[in-house]
């Protein structure tokens, strides 16, 4: 492809610009994650704030555009690290999150994540038809932003960030606005419980990540709390004598959730299976490349020295982060430091080239990520455990109930989730720069930059929300409202994982099942394939362990966006129309406003909280009527999905 006739790509004010993008979707990021347990791609709305402030400031190109949006995209993925820095507050471990530490680890493996895409982009982005979703958006978008100038895509990513910020301050802020319907119902001594959150970031990311994805989900809700709790809620006692809806919350989350992370592992080892042949392709590319002194700036990457260099600081990184962990506790530790970097390298290798593989399918969202982190907490787990059968593992580390144990483990997995985070991301954008023409080495390096700007924000982020909200069970200050802590669903499962191998008290049967659901499942899909069909395995499994008001409210968008997109496709057919409209992406940009809207509302409120000491210093919920607040919550929601409905057909319309 030949490239624009400007080259102005890596300039200062891009990077000043990449980075503060970056703290505003960082930021809101590791909220959404810690809230649902779900993050949003940033690439598309960062390109699209990039073209409106570069053109502002003037000589705006689309090279320089996609160096901003790779590093602040590159930036917001980092923040995965909430699946894992959070358990070491629930294990008890630390009472915030160090500033150096949290950093030290995101930056280290983020660097790595960036130093594994690099021998994969030939063979997985170059040379492959991947699809790459996501990368392919952000290229139409900073292409149409160059060649026309038009402004409708960040008009709506204001609208639908507006309207967000809107009722989220009346729901979370105000509590005027109910942010969860549930209905419980009982038969016999079975219980059953379906509850819908009134959430406009799920519409938004239930409409991004498509129809497979959104009833993959709902199908695993179903499974779990139709048939799981019901179940199990007849058959279990009650000793505590719960209500029926707190006993069948107890159950999912201690017996449910699990058999979900059983099916997330198998349906995730079944992902590497299949995409061993390109991974071991990659590798092959690398080890027989040439020099790339007469490669054009289009094709050319970071040079080999620059990389070794990176490599080495990163390792030197681990070492050094994971020695001052152990060294104030235990003697002896060199062994399990080396052991631990060793396995951060080749691990978080194998798992970025199966991230990368599956983001070319699926996109970044549906990345199956959270399958990897499940796989990463077991094998450090049995890491460490093989390392103490062979003498190697200083006596401090396996006593007090394996806490030290748990808390390493929690440690190395904190660095390989940045790893495969980032390279999950970075081949998406990648896609975009080849797309667009950029030159590889000079993205490289502002994906760099993004992992440093993002590991700076992530650790101040992390004690903001803990301290002004609390994560599910663990509370900074006495007094606080546990019904409004932030559930932190990832980093609770891994820290249970973690400490149940230790302790061997994990429960290995709801595991089991899980795996046998697992095979079932991937059986299954591999049986629709041959019909042309598909029944995405990880989303079932995703949709298990995560609450019902998340995969319901997902389905929602997922279903409506598949609505909108099927009524605009036959309008089109009947029309003869064959190009699609000019402002088609316009549901997209409303979609990831309302993502964005929502996270910075309850990143404000957090900083609100924090400085007042209570986490309700809005709430006006006492001087309404108790069954107000459900009424109009569910009337707001369903008026701005009818409002997003209609201003997406009719961008659809007035872009013909």
């Amino acid at each position: 492809m030949t490239p624009p006739p400007t080259r102005q790509e890596l300039t200062l004010r891009g990077l000043v610009l990449g980075a503060l993008i970056t703290i505003v979707f960082t930021a809101s990021n590791v909220y959404l994650g810690l809230r649902i347990g779900l993050t949003f791609a940033s690439s598309i709305p960062a390109a699209v704030i990039s073209m409106a402030v570069l053109r502002m400031l003037g000589g705006g190109s689309i090279l320089e555009n996609n160096m901003v949006q790779s590093q602040a995209s590159a930036a917001g993925t980092l923040s995965c690290v909430f699946a894992t820095f959070p358990g070491l507050v629930m294990a008890g471990y630390w009472q915030n999150f160090p500033f150096w530490q949290t950093a030290g680890l995101s930056l280290a493996g983020g660097i790595l994540g960036v130093l594994f895409t690099i021998p994969l982009r030939r063979a997985l982005v170059t040379e492959s038809s991947l699809p790459y979703p996501e990368g392919v958006a952000a290229a139409e978008i900073l292409r149409a932003g160059a060649e026309k100038g038009h402004s409708h895509g960040l008009r709506a990513l204001i609208g639908g960030g507006v309207i967000a910020t809107l009722f989220s301050f009346a729901s979370a802020g105000l509590r005027l606005l109910a942010d969860t319907l549930t209905l419980t119902a009982t038969a016999g001594a079975a219980v059953f419980q379906f509850s819908g959150g009134l959430s406009l970031a799920l519409v938004g990311a239930g409409y991004l990540v498509g129809i497979a994805g959104g009833l993959a989900m709902l199908l695993g809700c179903i499974l779990a709390w139709g048939m799981g709790v019901p179940w199990l809620t007849a058959h279990l006692p009650n000793p505590e004598h719960l209500a029926p809806a707190a006993f069948a919350h107890d159950v999912w989350l201690h017996k449910v959730r699990f058999i979900g992370a059983g099916a997330i592992a198998v349906a995730s080892l079944w992902t590497l299976v299949e995409l061993m042949p390109p991974v071991l392709r990659g590798l092959r590319a690398m080890l027989t490349g040439r020099g790339q002194t007469l490669v054009p700036d289009t094709e050319r990457d970071m040079s080999g020295r620059s990389m070794g260099l990176l490599l080495l600081l990163s390792a030197a990184m681990l070492a050094g982060l994971f020695a001052y962990f152990l060294a104030p506790v235990a003697v002896g530790f060199w062994p399990v430091v080396a052991a631990a970097v060793l396995f951060c390298i080749v691990f978080g290798f194998i798992m970025a080239a199966a991230c990368g593989y599956m983001a070319g399918i699926v996109g970044s969202s549906s990345s199956p990520i959270s399958g990897i982190i499940i796989i990463g907490a077991v094998l450090s787990a049995l890491m460490i455990l093989a390392l103490e059968a062979l003498g190697l593992t200083p006596t401090s580390m396996m006593a007090e109930g394996q806490k030290l144990a748990t808390a390493f483990t929690i440690l190395v997995l904190s660095a390989i989730t940045a790893t495969v985070a980032i390279s999950n991301d970075n081949l998406q954008d990648l896609k975009t720069g080849q797309l667009v023409g950029a030159s590889p080495w000079k993205q490289e390096v502002a994906l760099i930059v993004g992992c440093v700007v993002g590991a700076a924000v992530i650790p101040p982020v992390l004690n903001l929300l803990y301290q002004a909200y609390g994560f599910a069970g663990t509370m900074p200050r006495p007094g606080m409202d546990p019904t409004h802590a932030l559930s932190a669903p990832q980093p609770a499962l891994i820290a249970m994982i973690a400490n149940g191998i230790f302790t061997h008290s994990l429960d290995w049967s709801m595991l089991s099942i899980g795996m046998a659901l697992g095979a079932v499942l991937v059986g299954v899909d591999q049986l629709l394939r041959r019909r042309h069909m598909a029944l995405p395995p990880l989303g079932v499994a995703v949709g298990l362990y995560l609450p019902a008001s998340v995969s319901i409210t997902l389905a929602v968008g997922a279903i409506l966006g598949w609505g909108l997109k099927h009524h605009i496709k036959t309008r089109r057919a009947q029309n003869h129309q064959t190009e699609p409209a000019a402002n088609a992406a316009i549901g997209t940009m409303l979609a990831s406003g309302f993502i964005v809207g929502e996270s910075l509302t309850g990143v404000a409120l957090a900083v609100l909280s924090g400085a007042l000491g209570q986490d309700d210093a809005l709430s006006i919920a006492h001087y309404v009527p108790a069954n107000l607040p459900p009424v109009l919550g569910a009337a707001a929601f369903v008026a701005v999905c009818w409002w997003f409905a209609r201003k997406t057909l009719q961008a659809e319309t007035q872009g013909r």
